[in-house]
């Protein structure tokens, strides 16, 4: 140690982040918090759908968010099942679109976790979807009688 002066480790600063094995390192960080953000998002609409609040149906233990936009649906599945094929996840799938749509599913297309159907709801347009229940508002209350004004959530 003769002649040889020693700066003192400064607090915070970690030498290892600057190396090109460190750069490896935040680009790890990076990329799995893009991962975590594009993942976030995938229960969400396509662009057709886009603003439809979606109806939850439960088939056969799958779960589905359903969105019914005229003649066409599509259902998106939210469970998660081991090595789900699109043939075991079809009929349950076309089921939930039929439940909630009210017409018949002519044609499916997708994949195992969101699939896209053509209705066919017969003649004339396809039926109004289900009520929901009712919003309500009290317009004036007795004691024995009371006015109430409701509109139909669907």
């Amino acid at each position: 140690m003769k002649g040889r002066i020693v700066a003192p480790a400064r607090r915070g600063v970690r030498k290892d982040l600057l190396t090109p094995r460190g750069h490896a390192h935040r680009m790890r960080i990076a990329g799995t918090c893009l991962l975590m953000a594009v993942l976030a998002a995938c229960n969400g609409p396509g662009p057709a759908f886009h603003g439809i609040a979606p109806d939850r149906a439960v088939i056969g233990g799958a779960v589905f968010d359903i969105r019914v936009k005229g003649r066409r649906a599509q259902a998106i599945r939210l469970n998660s099942e081991w090595a789900p094929r699109l043939a075991a996840v079809a009929p349950r799938a076309i089921m939930a679109i039929e439940t909630v749509s009210g017409c018949r599913v002519a044609h499916l297309d997708g994949d195992q976790a969101v699939v896209t159907a053509r209705l066919d709801c017969g003649d004339g347009p396809p039926p109004p979807p289900p009520i929901r229940g009712l919003d309500c508002a009290v317009d004036h209350l007795d004691e024995t009688y009371a006015q109430m004004t409701c509109v139909p959530i669907r």
